[in-house]
Order: C-alpha cells, then structure tokens, then sequence
C-alpha cells in the first residue's frame, strides 16, 4: 500500500510538471525550426542575435479558451494535490480519497476539451493565411496529450485509494 501511495504521489507531481511545461512553454506549432507558436506568444529566431523574438498571440475566442482550460486544468491539479495531502493527515481509517480523484479527473477533462479545441480549431487559433501543412504540432501540444490519460488513471486510482494506518 505504501507503494501504491508513494507511485501515485510520483505520477501527480510528474502530470502536474508536465501540465505546467505544456501550459508556460513555446512549442505548441512549429512551422519550422525558426518559427513557433504557443497560447501566449509567436517567437522567431533571429540569426543574426541567435535570439529568440517573440510576440503577444493575436487573440481569438478559441484561443482564449484553450488558455482558460490549460490554467484550469493546472489549478485542478494542484488543487488536487493540495487536497491528497490534507486528506491524508485529517482523514479517518479506511477513508478514500474521492475529492482528491474528482478534481485530478476534472483536470484530466479540462485538458482533454483544451487539447480537443487546439487539434480542431488551430487554423483559427494561430490565425495564419500560410498553409497549415507546413507545420507541426510542437513538443507541448504532444506534452498535453500525454497528460490527458496520466491525469484520468490518477482520478480514478485516487478514487480507489483506501487511507490504512
């Protein structure tokens, strides 16, 4: 049981780092290796400077939606494992862990819906006249995905999670 306990805090931290890199970091389309565009900003490489110029994103309803969802997905999370740990010193014996299960499958959703959004709405998102088949997606755009099935088998494992002394 001690190792189950001790997995599952792992695969929380390791979700909640990865939801963190895929929300903050520049890659979620790459149009090549000198051009990127992530939920808040379209960075070029500047040759010259070897510097990386980037720029607010021009905003757009789905755009803003995939930000309010990737943010919320991050809250759940840590709010969830905010929860785990008070539960796991306040709770009685034999207790189980469903808040803390239901707000990591809510983060798992929110993910879900803002990836979703991104795969079939980025024509509008990046707002781009350029041919979309130039691109690709990026490294935390793959990142989110990843995230969505970690997310919802660490909801439901803390869902089957008994506290034993």
């Amino acid at each position: 049981m001690v190792f189950l306990l001790i997995s599952l805090t792992v695969l929380h931290l390791v979700t909640l780092s990865m939801l963190l890199v895929a929300t903050l970091e520049k890659s979620w389309w790459v149009w090549d290796n000198s051009e990127i565009s992530d939920l808040w900003y379209n960075c070029f490489h500047d040759n010259a400077s070897d510097t990386w110029l980037c720029a607010a994103t021009n905003e757009s309803d789905w755009l803003q939606s995939v930000q309010a969802l990737m943010v919320l997905s991050v809250v759940f999370s840590s709010i969830s494992l905010l929860v785990f740990a008070a539960q796991l010193f306040t709770m009685s014996k034999g207790g189980l862990f469903y808040l803390t299960g239901l707000c990591q499958a809510f983060a798992g959703l929110t993910d879900f819906a803002a990836c979703l959004i991104f795969t079939f709405h980025r024509k509008e998102i990046l707002n781009d006249s350029r041919d979309l088949g130039k691109g690709r997606f990026g490294y935390c755009f793959i990142l989110a995905w990843l995230c969505v099935p970690l997310l919802l088998i660490s909801g439901v494992l803390y869902g089957h999670l008994r506290k034993k002394e």
